[in-house]
This record gives structure tokens, C-alpha cells and sequence, in this order.
């Protein structure tokens, strides 16, 4: 894939494939983690493969919300690392917010080398080694969780598919962000915010809004996040979908 030229049509799409299939030779993306990229590929196609109005709206409230938090945290696994880790540091940074890893598939070497390569890219402290805390209802590796990064989180972004953890966070009465591709799945329809986006627009686009909006009054920020209708915003982009894939037939 080194080889395909800038000039193919899915150049963009087939080096974001090799950044996921060098992760898992590495050992820091799990051989199952290409299996939901292939799938959140597959939605990007329905929405144009671009950062739809719907989606920069919630980016747009998903930094007001972050930045209104008193402990926000940005949870990482394989997938994320593997596809923009010098983002996810730069939006840490700007807001500021933790970092922690959080695997489905977990072991101490993947957990080190995905603290490693944030670290290459600048982080300064990765929690989520720690894992002194569970967060109640999750019988998996997931509910494995640092005591002073997620468990006591009161907002955590959760980029990429993750439905049973979001709703157990949704339990704990955190404010949930959910990036997701899939405006149908568990994850969209249960967070708090779903920003549908591929990841690799969404996290930027964020960090773009969190500088934006950092200066503004707190008490507009907050009406901003509480006026928020996810559902109706889910059911704005399957209406966008419908729409797009009727006029190109």
C-alpha cells in the first residue's frame, strides 16, 4: 500500500487501512480492531466521507461540554492510537483533559506500548495502567479503570464503538461523548452526545472548537450542552443519509 499513488481515488482511505494494519503487527491494535474499521469505513461512505453539518454541530457541543468539566477524560484504545495519537494529545492539552487506556482486549504489553507511542506524541501522564477501580455492571476487561482518570470522570469522550461501557458510564451519571460512524449502534443512541465522524476529521475538529469557544462566558456553554437533542440529531443524519443516497440514482 506504500506503493498507491496520491492520484488514487481511495489513496486517503488505503493509508488510514496500513496505519491500522502496522498497529496490529505492533502489537498496539487488536486483530479485532480492523474488523470495526472496515465497518465504520463502510458508514463514512454513507455520509460523503466528510464532516457533515450535523457532526460539526456536535463537535461543537462536545467541546463545550468538555471544557466545562471538572474532571473530562479522553479515553484511548488501539484503534484511536493507531489512527491520530498527536491529535488526541494536542486536544488533551488545549482543554486540558486526561488520557487514559482503556482495552476490551487487555494486557500490560498493549497497555504499555499504546501509553508509549502517546508519549511519543507528547502526553505527559497516561493513566489507565493503574486500573484500581471497575466500573459497576461491565464484567469484561473494559470496567477496568483508573479511580482518578475514568471512574471519577464526570465527562469522558469515548471515540469509536463502544455500547455496553457507555451505557454503564451512562449509569454512573457521566456525560458520554461518542464518536460513531454508525448512527444506528448501541454507542450513537445512548451517549449523551454522538458525533457522527470518522475519527480522524472529529478529534481535530474538536480541539478546533475547544480553542474557539474557550474564552466564552461558562453559563452559554452550559445552555449550549443542556439544549442538546441527540436523538433528534441521530435521526437528522439518517434523514441526511436517506436523502444523499436517493439522488445518486
Amino acid at each position: 500500500m506504500e506503493e498507491a499513488p496520491k492520484s488514487h481515488p481511495r489513496y486517503f482511505s488505503l493509508k488510514t487501512r496500513e496505519k491500522i494494519s502496522n498497529a496490529m503487527k505492533k502489537g498496539i491494535t487488536h486483530e479485532t480492531g480492523l474488523i470495526a474499521h472496515g465497518r465504520g469505513e463502510a458508514f463514512d461512505y454513507l455520509i460523503g466521507e466528510k464532516t457533515i453539518p450535523y457532526a460539526d454541530d456536535a463537535e461543537r457541543t462536545a467541546a463545550a461540554a468538555l471544557l466545562i468539566a471538572k474532571n473530562p477524560v479522553l479515553s484511548i484504545n488501539g484503534n484511536v492510537v493507531a489512527l491520530n495519537p498527536r491529535e488526541c494529545v494536542s486536544l488533551a492539552k488545549a482543554i486540558p483533559a486526561k488520557l487514559e487506556v482503556n482495552l476490551f482486549h487487555r494486557t500490560k504489553e498493549r497497555i504499555d506500548k499504546i501509553a508509549m507511542e502517546l508519549k511519543k506524541n507528547g502526553a505527559k501522564e497516561i493513566y489507565g495502567k493503574k486500573a484500581d477501580a471497575n466500573i459497576p455492571g461491565l464484567n469484561h476487561d473494559r470496567g477496568l479503570c483508573d479511580s482518578d482518570g475514568i471512574f471519577s470522570a464526570d465527562v469522558v469522550l469515548v471515540p469509536l464503538e463502544d455500547g455496553d461501557r457507555c451505557q454503564a458510564l451512562r449509569s454512573m451519571n457521566k456525560t458520554v461523548i461518542a464518536i460513531d460512524l454508525n448512527p444506528l449502534s448501541r454507542t450513537a443512541r445512548t451517549a449523551n452526545i454522538t458525533i457522527v465522524d470518522n475519527v480522524i476529521r472529529a478529534i481535530p475538529n474538536i480541539e478546533k472548537w475547544v480553542r474557539t469557544l474557550k474564552n466564552m462566558d461558562k453559563a452559554n456553554l452550559e445552555k449550549r450542552v443542556e439544549s442538546w437533542n441527540n436523538k433528534e440529531m441521530l435521526q437528522d443524519v439518517l434523514s441526511f443519509v436517506s436523502k444523499r443516497l436517493n439522488s445518486m440514482f
